[in-house]
């Protein structure tokens, strides 16, 4: 008995592909297993994460800081308030000690806690 036409032609597909279809097909099943055992565990983590009441919030990044970390602050009617004496002049990059020659007479642009806060602003201390 012959074979038909596509018989013959599905004969040699078959012939030729010395298994390579069947390693995909195995590997297409076992990839898309895989997935599925992947996603159900997600999914059943998930759920208990819900139910937990636990929820991941994003937070600012870098942390803000707290009114204790504030190393100045702004001349209140020209003056500096308590708890910060060193006057600064950002114009000029020069801060003012209490006690200095020209310390009464200075206007500041920013009151600093210490002279090392302003040091680590980059200003320097005044030389009278």
């Amino acid at each position: 008995m012959e074979k038909s036409t596509n018989e013959e032609r599905l004969g040699r597909a078959v012939a030729c592909d010395n298994g390579h279809v069947g390693k995909l097909l195995r590997r297409g099943i076992i990839v898309g297993a895989l997935a599925g055992i992947g996603y159900a565990a997600w999914r059943a983590l998930e759920t208990r994460r819900q139910d937990s009441g636990l929820d991941w919030q994003p937070q600012p990044f870098p942390y803000p800081p707290s009114a204790t970390d504030k190393t100045w602050t702004d001349p209140v009617d020209g003056e500096c308030p308590d708890g910060f004496p060193v006057k600064a002049k950002l114009s000029s990059g020069i801060y003012h000690l209490p006690g200095n020659g020209n310390y009464d007479r200075t206007s500041p642009d920013r009151c600093y806690r210490d002279a090392e806060a302003a040091e680590s602003d980059g200003l320097r201390a005044s030389k009278r």
